[in-house]
């Protein structure tokens, strides 16, 4: 029987025990603990092993099945190492494999409007520029093109890098999809004002897509206007930059250009519109196709279905070309639950193995987000990855003081959808819209899509389990201990970066004094009383016991533990004071802050003033709550 899509489809169900009361859900005021819908709830079998309480991960699991897959992919061929020629802008290897494989609108104006059997718009840039500036760029994603950097000297680059004068080779679409938007569908969205260029083959054969965000209407602008200001693009410019030297899976970006004309936006969405400058990002990444990008598909149904099978097959050939090349193995062979003698051959049905490996990407990512401390801000479903990126910068933040209820999204409130806490169930939710969708097209069975949420669970909590046990400097789990640091953290609102960094400068010696056990952490733990002294004194007294039966020498655990424990995060009130510069015409605080960014790990003697808190001045509106409007 084939299921037909629906946002209110009864298929399937979430699991009541949610990833958020691993530890954070006991700190969430009940009305920001996410609401799972039961009539959009993911059925985990009874089989599953999702190991919510267990004290550490099975090593065992810890190879996912995407690691399968990719064991069993076709070698390699690794030739003679040869210098990699930098290339000119002209020289740049392009291909349109997105344009040139799957179905496009016949129309290419960009007049707003419904599109129908497409994945995608031929559009040009419009943005209007008038002597546009360069205001940054990264020699690291320049490098991933082949980018000669003396490139970004060129007086035409910012013509080229706005819009205004289409460069050589490209073929500009804007992408169709829809979404989930805070838990309702929307309809169709797409590319409202992002137009990829096309793909870039680097030496390596290595896909790239080049979109420049800001560059003007296209079919999918709806009631807007296409541009983005200063603002919000030097946050994503920074953002993509600072996730990706974190180690977070990360779209990124190539440059920011301003177009010397402004834009109006109402930034609080209050009645009070503003002229701000206008600006184009150029995103990079491997593809930004999104789980929206087949949601489009199924929800218009009939002849619509082929192309969710034809976006797949496309995304299986250029990105996990390693599950086109699988061949049967008993290994790859799963039993979704002790009451149920059938089996999930994931070698038999490559959609299934893609939605497996999907699954496992967003779910390792949302980890990696918990680990660091970012919340995106935006979860609906048009912003998820089917590469396990992070991608769509909008207001987004890092922790300050901990507050797992913590939204860096106005529009979020008061429910608080999207707050730090509730991300791993959101990643679930938004797996289950997906497999729901690839259900509709007869890709994927009931069983096989539950199998996929299955491995979510497993991956996330692998995952989870391990990044907190290098952030603390043990080599396996402890529950206990750490659900009473993140208690510890909540209560005393105290600077999650700061605290894990000043960290691994505890001593495993069981013979300090209890009145200089905090000593370390004194720049950490502020204003604090005797009660909550002596409840952290009791907290280090356990870690130390930890520490000690580690057997790890101090000198080499302080050295792992700096090396996951960010002294650098992109925290907003710095996003703040390198826009504010560079709206009066001064772009080297974005410069500089980027160059920081870069090297989140190490000390960087002369630049601790970007590691300290936000002053009084970072808690007005605008700096450590945005809305969407950008």
């Amino acid at each position: 029987m084939r299921f037909h899509f629906s946002p209110k489809s009864p298929l399937l169900t979430l699991s009541s025990s949610s990833f958020t009361s691993l530890c954070l859900r006991p700190f969430l005021p009940s009305s920001t603990r996410f609401p799972f819908y039961p009539s959009l709830a993911c059925h985990v079998s009874s089989g599953s092993n999702l190991r919510m309480d267990s004290s550490s991960p099975d090593p065992s699991s810890s190879l996912s099945v995407a690691d399968g897959l990719k064991n069993q992919s076709f070698s390699e061929h690794n030739g003679n190492m040869k210098k990699i020629v930098k290339l000119s802008l002209e020289d740049l290897n392009w291909d349109h494999s997105f344009v040139r494989e799957l179905p496009g609108d016949p129309r290419s104006d960009s007049i707003p409007r419904q599109v129908f059997h497409a994945c995608y718009t031929k559009v040009l840039p419009s943005a209007e520029v008038e002597n546009p500036k360069l205001v940054a760029w990264s020699d690291s994603v320049a490098d991933l093109l082949d980018l000669d950097p003396n490139e970004f000297e060129r007086p035409d680059f910012p013509l080229k890098f706005s819009g205004a004068s289409l460069l050589a080779g490209a073929v500009p679409y804007a992408q169709c999809y829809g979404g989930h938007q805070f838990g309702t569908w929307a309809g169709q969205l797409g590319d409202g004002r992002a137009i990829s260029l096309g793909e870039i083959l680097n030496s390596k054969l290595e896909r790239w897509e080049l979109q420049l965000k800001g560059a003007g209407k296209t079919p999918y602008s709806r009631f807007a206007d296409g541009l983005a200001v200063l603002r919000s693009s030097i946050r994503e410019f920074l953002c993509s930059e600072a996730m990706h030297f974190l180690g977070i899976p990360t779209t990124r970006a190539l440059c920011l250009v301003t177009t010397g004309k402004y834009v109006t936006r109402d930034m609080f969405y209050d009645g009070n519109p503003k002229e701000e400058p206008g600006a184009v990002v150029c995103r990079v990444s491997q593809s930004f196709i999104r789980f929206g990008s087949y949601q489009i598909h199924a929800s218009r149904g009939g002849e619509d279905l082929g192309i969710i099978r034809s976006l797949a097959d496309y995304a299986i050939r250029h990105h996990f070309p390693h599950i086109e090349n699988m061949s049967k193995s008993e290994s790859l062979s799963f039993s979704p639950g002790d009451d149920d003698q059938s089996v999930v051959d994931l070698t038999s049905n490559k959609y299934a193995a893609w939605t497996v490996e999907i699954a496992e990407r967003t779910a390792s990512l949302v980890a990696k987000w918990q680990g660091i401390g970012f919340t995106h801000g935006v979860l609906n479903t048009d912003n998820m990855s089917i590469l396990g990126l992070t991608i769509d910068y909008g207001p987004f933040g890092f922790l300050d003081a901990f507050d797992p209820s913590y939204t860096p999204n106005t529009t979020d409130l008061p429910g608080r959808r999207y707050c730090f806490a509730n991300q791993p169930d959101i990643g679930l939710w938004n797996i289950a819209q997906f497999a729901s969708t690839l259900m509709a097209a007869d890709l994927i069975s009931d069983k096989e899509a539950n199998y996929a949420m299955e491995r979510y669970g497993t991956e996330f909590m692998d995952e989870y389990q391990a990044i907190l046990s290098r952030k603390l400097g043990l080599q396996k789990y402890n529950k206990q201990l750490v659900n009473k640091l993140l208690g510890n953290l909540a209560v005393d609102k105290v600077d999650y970066t700061n605290f894990f960094r000043a960290l691994s400068n505890i001593k495993a010696d069981p013979g300090i004094p209890e009145d200089e056990l905090l000593v370390p952490l004194k720049s950490v733990l502020l204003d604090i009383g005797k009660e909550r002294k002596e409840a952290w004194t009791t907290w280090v007294q356990s870690y130390i016991q930890e520490l000690i039966a580690s057997g790890i020498s101090d000198d080499e655990r302080k050295v792992s533990m700096d090396s996951v424990n960010p002294k650098y995060v992109l925290r907003n009130y710095l996003c703040q004071s390198a826009i504010d510069a560079a709206e009066t015409g001064d772009f080297e605080e974005v410069r500089r802050l980027l160059k920081v960014m870069e090297r989140p790990y190490d000390e960087q003697p002369g630049m601790e003033k970007y590691a300290r808190l936000p002053p009084a001045w970072a808690y007005r509106p605008g700096v450590c709550m945005l809305s969407c409007s950008s």
